[in-house]
Order: structure tokens, then sequence, then C-alpha cells
């Protein structure tokens, strides 16, 4: 009698102890199952389970230190189709909205719902057509005194240069060509933009007073690029149109991936269709512009070409994050220019004639603008393939701000 009542005592807390009341999996195990068993988007659950986590954070790594406190390993971040936490991490940061750094919300009870405002896009029309408009002014200023001394119209021009420079810096700081951080990448940037820029204009002339032993200045006035000039001014608006448009593909394509290998064959193509949309508009302006003003030839307007698309694809990437790349390309373009300038100064030297002559086999063969052509052509090419490797991340598609002051601002 007593054994079998041992038995059944026995075999009790055995049936107990079954799979029914298994103790609850640790947060590691549980957060592993949702990855396997969770929808076809395996982030989702975890963007759910930690919303403040994300939406408070002020960088990737912020989110990767709490998803570690949280027992989330890089075995866990595999099965979210992840190489390791630092990159769930970085698609976290970027699909979910950041909060309203003073904790209201804009719609409640308190607060009429934000209606989208009519007057900044009107607004960020007219600054990024306004470099074109400063351009075709300073021409005209220039045009009006063309019976004054020189050094009136010297002064002239410079103070056309000046507003120029002033209006395109104007138009990059808003809209979706401004840059995300103040202060972001390299002070040196804006110096290699400057010298691309004003080699477009003038760098041909240059090169041809140089290889013939000049410039005589300043007896001999120099000789601008007016259409490529007028050009790349005007070509700030369809850069703007792009780059909004890659933009906003790209937090759709973000939040339509389930992970980064299918984020990454989406935002390609939109990659290369919103640079050949640019070189189109662009091929467009030069085209209007030689006929409206003149041009130097078909590789003057391939330098320009060459050029804008450069400056284009490199504020593009400094706008989804890498501004040190985009500088890098820009100051490499740079740097050829200057060196073939360089080459033909140092021959003059005894000696040194040798070092001018792949310079004025090329100037001689193509015109003066081969140089700026090739070197602006090679650049792009550059900053065109490391954007199909960079700009493939989550961490370059950021969710668009929603607050009221970001909504209104320029």
């Amino acid at each position: 009698m007593t054994t079998p009542d041992t038995g059944a005592t026995r075999a009790v807390p055995a049936r107990e102890d079954g799979p029914a009341a298994r103790p609850a999996p640790p947060p590691k195990e549980a957060t592993a199952r949702a990855g396997r068993r969770g929808p076809a988007d395996p982030v989702r659950s975890l963007m759910h389970r930690h919303q403040e986590l994300c939406a408070r954070a002020v960088d990737a790594l912020e989110i990767a230190a709490g998803l570690e406190a949280h027992g989330v390993t890089d075995r866990t971040a595999a099965r979210f189709r992840h190489r390791d936490v630092f990159s769930l991490a970085e698609e976290l940061y970027a699909r979910v909205p950041r909060a309203d750094p003073e904790g209201a919300r804009p719609d409640g009870p308190g607060h009429p719902p934000a209606r989208p405002a009519q007057g900044p896009g009107g607004v960020r029309g007219v600054l990024q057509l306004l470099p074109g408009a400063v351009c075709v002014a300073a021409l005209a200023a220039v045009a009006s005194v063309g019976a004054a001394p020189p050094a009136v119209r010297s002064a002239v021009g410079a103070a056309g240069g000046v507003l120029l420079a002033l209006a395109v810096r104007l138009a990059v700081r808003s809209g979706p060509l401004r840059l995300r951080h103040r202060g972001a990448g390299p002070w040196t940037a804006g110096l290699w933009v400057c010298w691309t820029a004003g080699y477009a204009v003038y760098g041909d002339w240059l090169l041809e007073q140089l290889l013939a032993g000049g410039p005589d200045l300043p007896h001999t006035a120099p000789r601008a690029a007016v259409a490529t000039a007028v050009a790349l001014s005007f070509a700030l608006a369809p850069a703007a149109g792009c780059a909004r448009w890659f933009a906003a593909r790209g937090r759709r394509g973000l939040a339509a991936s389930r992970d980064l290998g299918e984020l990454a064959a989406r935002i390609r193509p939109l990659l290369l269709a919103a640079t050949v949309l640019f070189l189109g508009a662009l091929v467009a302006l030069l085209l209007g512009a030689d006929a409206a003003f003149g041009g130097d030839g078909r590789t003057a307007m391939a330098a320009a070409a060459a050029l804008g698309v450069l400056l284009f694809l490199a504020r593009l990437l400094a706008v989804h994050g890498f501004p040190a790349a985009a500088a890098t390309g820009v100051a490499a373009a740079a740097a050829l220019e200057a060196l073939a300038l360089s080459l033909v100064l140092i021959a003059r030297l005894p000696g040194m004639p040798p070092l001018d002559v792949p310079v004025e086999a090329l100037t001689t063969a193509v015109g003066p603008a081969a140089v700026p052509a090739v070197a602006c052509t090679a650049a792009a090419v550059g900053l065109l393939v490391y954007g199909l490797r960079a700009l493939t991340g989550a961490c370059a598609h950021r969710p668009a701000p929603s607050g009221p002051a970001e909504a209104q601002r320029p």
C-alpha cells in the first residue's frame, strides 16, 4: 500500500515538471525566438520591444549598448539577419523616428493637428533658383560697364562673384541639400568646391595662357566661360529636386525592406537613377546656356557636366552622413587640376621642359577643357562607386523629421 502511494506521489511532480510547466526562457532566448518565429520583417518586433530606447537614443552606439544590456549578442543579431549588434542598432536607429526632446506631442488635446506649411516649399524653390538669377545679374552688370576702366570692371566682377558665392551658400543650407549636423565634414571642403568651380570658369583660359608663356597680367583680361557659369548656377534647382526624390524613395525602401541585402538592392538603382536624372537636367541647362551665351565646344560642355555630377554626388554623400568621403572626391579633382597647372609652370625651370609634355599633348589633341573633364570624371566615378556601397546602409536613410519646427524650416 505504501509503495503505490509513494509512486503516485512522485508521479505528480514528474508531470508538473514536464513541458507544460517549463519555466519562462531568459530574455536572450526570447529575443532569439522572436527572430526565428517573427513576421516577414524580423526587426519590427524588436522595434516595438525597444521603442523608447531607440526613440531617445542620440546615435546608433547608444542603441547597441542598450541592446547588449538587454542580452542581445552578435549571435542573436544574426537571427535578425544582421552580422553584429551594431549593424542591428544602425537599422533600429534609422527606422525609429526620434522622440520630441520636449517630451510633448504636437498633436494632443491642447495642440491642433500639424498641417504641412505651403510657404517653405516656395521659399526653398526661390532660394535654389537664386544663384542662377544672381549669376545672370552679375553678367549683365559686367556687360553694362564694358566701356569703364579695367579696375571698375574687375570690381564689378568681384562683387558679382561674392554675391554668387553667398547665394550658393544660402541655397545649399536649406531644403534637401542641407547637412544634418552643423560643422559636418572637414573645413577645407568649401575650398575644394571653390577651386573646382573657379577652374570651370577661368581654368581653360589660364591653362592656354600658361602654355603660351603668359599670362601677361594686368594687360590681359581673364576670359570667363559664361555658359558654364550660368548652367552650373541654375543646376542647384534640379540637384535639390533629385536629392529630395532620392531621400524620399530611400526612406520608403528602408521601411519596405526586410534586411540589409534587400535594402541595398533597392537603393542602388535609386542612386543611379538620381544621378542620370540630374545629368540629363544639367545637359539641358548647358545646351540652353550655350545657345544663349555661346560656348567653348563639346569638351568644355563635357567638363562642366562632369563637374556638376561630381558636386551633386559629393553633396548627396555629405547630406546622408559621409562628408569626409565627399570632400575627398572633390579634393582629388582639385588636386589633378592644380597638378596640370603646376607641371606647366615647373617646366619653365631649366632642365624641366619635359614635365609639361602630357598636359600639352592632351590640350593640343582635345583642348584645354580636357584637363577638368578627365579630373572631374575620374573623381565622380570614384564617388559613385563609393556611394553604391555607402548609401545602401540603413544609417544613411533616417526617417523624415516630423516636428513642427523642422516642417516649417526653409
